[in-house]
């Protein structure tokens, strides 16, 4: 549990660094302070990420269950049939692809078979 509120601190605070990178990267010691705060976040003595998780991400995350959970739902009803079309279209399009070498192909074949033919075969020198 202390790991997975880790991670889940760590990847809002990266999705947070993406912009303060670009706005207050500038300020001295920004790069020291943000390592302290990772170290911060990550020591087992002062459970920052823990303190973090428990007072802010998991009241909101609790505030907007029933809206994140119903996003997931759609997110899966979606996926689901974003798959059967692609598995539908990528069916159709081998099929069509092996109609098309059937038929380019088929004089091939035609000629291939001809070459066993029985009058051909006939015609062949006798051997003894």
């Amino acid at each position: 549990v202390r790991w997975m509120m880790y991670w889940i601190v760590f990847a809002l605070f990266m999705a947070a660094e993406t912009f303060t990178d670009l706005l207050i990267s500038w300020l001295p010691f920004y790069y020291e302070v943000k390592m302290a705060f990772v170290i911060w976040l990550l020591s087992p003595y002062t459970r920052g990420a823990s303190l973090l998780y428990r007072r802010f991400v998991h009241p909101a995350l609790a505030r907007r269950e029933k809206d994140i959970d119903a996003f997931l739902v759609r997110a899966r009803e979606r996926g689901y049939e974003t798959a059967l079309r692609f598995g539908k279209r990528g069916l159709n399009l081998a099929a069509s692809a092996a109609v098309q070498a059937a038929t380019k192909s088929q004089g091939a074949l035609a000629g291939r078979l001809r070459s066993f033919s029985m009058q051909d075969l006939r015609s062949l020198p006798e051997q003894a």
